[in-house]
């Protein structure tokens, strides 16, 4: 039995080590398979993290403002104004509106989105107020606006004086009136532009080159430009020409039974000084009763103090005659004419000509101590060198005397609704917006504090150069300069170099792998027979 078991034996270990060998052939090429499969899939790309944030639609804003989403039942008086009006106010505005294919050159916060709504209304023929009131409900937002930290706004009043006039100059009428020089320039026009605007730097040229500024208004009265034909008309004295100046407008009724309409059209670049402001300031007439028909008397009765007084005021403004008739209104900034009680002036650099503004507040309509309630919707159709601000409007009241009195007392605040389109909905865009990243832990802030160099106080004094050196100074160097001077100076200069903590990256999404497992080596032993 012994032969055959030793047989035996050796068939089975023979079988063994053939079985060994074989999955030791095997199993470098497998792992060899793993390692490859591993080096040729795609590993996942790490995300970027956009800094501060991606590209978004801001909600739109307006230098210098703030504005936060009312409801119409909250807008006091909303129901009871006569829509129908401004809506008419406002599709005057609209004719150069709706023709707009390009956008302006200096973007503003509305940029040109009244240009859908005026689209509708050219074409909306209305006859009823409560669907006008629609119109402005379906298609526009309310916002209430005002200056940055302020609750209210502030609004005064304008209007079209009519003055006396003449063609020639005589004993009676012998101040002149204006058109715009040939040697004036304002930076960004040229001579052919229909009117210059009211703010900038304007010069007078000399020669071909130089440039210098332009007379004020006391060399312009005492004749600096005189006698070059530049005169349109003639009015009796300087009041009437500082009047029309301040308005922006005017009506002459000529000697001969005609009128000559005068509109805006240049300015000296000086600024606009109030002369009612300097009045006040010299307690010659109280703050409260100030008013144009208070300036106008006071100057009748003193006309040489009045002579200094208005060229304390150096701005001066040129005119250029319009063609309208004595039943045509004026013609704003936006070259539509004005609506009295609907037009508004406003600040151009900051609004866009047609933007509805609904104004509410207790203004001296009736009479000087009266607080008669304005809720009124206006239309902004003119700008003014004085209207600067988001909640700032100049009340326009039309022609003659009575709208100038009721103008002249208007120096009051306001409250400011802008109805601004429904395409620039600000709660809408406001729901994209990104939430700012969590900040550092207090533990985190106190290890490493976010200290500027040049702005700690321990640093006041010391040059920063040496700031400098020390960021960039070595560990060893830092150790050898707190051994020698002390270890006093050692935490100041670790606050002062300390970086600010970066930013976590985020864990990148990477699969798993799965891979297959290693096989197990056998070790060969030898067997003795």
């Amino acid at each position: 039995m012994a032969p055959e078991a030793r047989a035996k034996a050796r068939s089975l270990a023979g079988l063994a080590l053939g079985v060994l060998a074989l999955a030791c052939s095997i199993a470098p090429s497998d792992a060899a398979a793993v390692r490859h499969s591993r080096a040729q899939k795609p590993s996942h790309p790490q995300p970027v993290r956009h800094l501060p944030y991606p590209p978004l639609e801001f909600p739109f804003q307006i230098t210098g403002g703030q504005y936060a989403p009312v409801a119409w039942s909250e807008i006091a008086g909303w129901r009871e104004d006569d829509h129908l009006a401004a809506y008419n106010a406002f599709r005057v505005s609209c004719r150069p509106i709706a023709a707009q294919q390009k956008p302006p050159a200096d973007p503003k916060a509305l940029g040109m989105s009244l240009r859908d709504p005026c689209r509708i209304a050219k074409g909306l023929e209305l006859s009823d107020g409560v669907k006008a009131r629609a119109f402005f409900e379906e298609h526009f937002l309310p916002l209430r606006i005002s200056r940055l930290g302020e609750g209210e706004g502030f609004v005064t009043g304008y209007y079209e004086p009519i003055v006396d006039g003449s063609r020639t100059e005589n004993e009676v009428y012998k101040v002149p009136v204006y058109r715009r020089p040939s040697n004036l320039f304002v930076r960004g026009t040229t001579q052919a532009s229909a009117g210059l605007p009211n703010k900038g730097q304007v010069f007078r040229k000399i020669g071909r080159r130089k440039l210098v500024p332009y007379y004020d208004r006391a060399e312009i009265e005492d004749g600096a430009i005189a006698g070059r034909g530049l005169e349109i008309c003639w009015l009796k004295d300087q009041t009437d020409l500082l009047f029309s100046q301040i308005q922006g407008s005017a009506r002459v009724s000529l000697d001969d039974g005609s009128t000559v309409r005068i509109n805006y059209d240049a300015h000296n670049g000086f600024p606009y000084t109030p002369v009612g402001r300097i009045l006040i300031e010299r307690n010659i007439i109280p703050k409260d009763q100030m008013s144009m028909q208070k300036i106008r008397e006071w100057m009748e009765q003193n006309p040489n103090e009045a002579d200094e007084l208005r060229r304390q005021n150096k701005s001066y403004v040129f005119f250029r005659e319009v063609q309208l008739s004595d039943k045509d209104e004026a013609v704003g900034a936006q070259g539509v004419p004005l609506t009295p009680g609907r037009s508004i002036a406003v600040d151009k650099s900051l609004h866009v000509y047609g933007t509805p503004f609904f104004i509410e507040g207790e203004l001296p309509i009736e009479s000087e101590r009266s607080k008669t309630p304005f809720r009124r919707l206006m239309i902004a159709q003119d700008t003014g060198s004085a209207i600067v601000g988001p909640a700032r409007a100049d009340l326009y009241f039309g022609a003659g005397l009575d709208a100038g009195k009721v103008s002249g007392r208007l120096r009051h605040n306001a409250r400011f609704v802008i109805l601004a389109p429904k395409s620039l909905d600000p709660v809408a865009r406001g729901r994209k917006m990104p939430v700012p990243d969590e900040r550092p832990s207090e533990t985190i802030a106190k290890l490493f504090p976010q200290t500027d160099p040049s702005k700690d106080p321990k640093n006041a004094g010391k040059p920063s150069d040496v700031t400098a050196a020390a960021t960039n100074a070595k560990p060893a160097m830092q150790a050898t300069t707190s051994s020698a001077t002390g270890p006093s100076p050692a935490p100041a200069i670790q606050a002062a170099v300390a970086k600010p903590v970066p930013l976590p990256e985020p864990r990148p999404n990477v699969e798993a792998v799965s891979a297959k497992p290693q096989p197990r080596h056998l070790r060969r032993y030898r067997h003795r027979q």
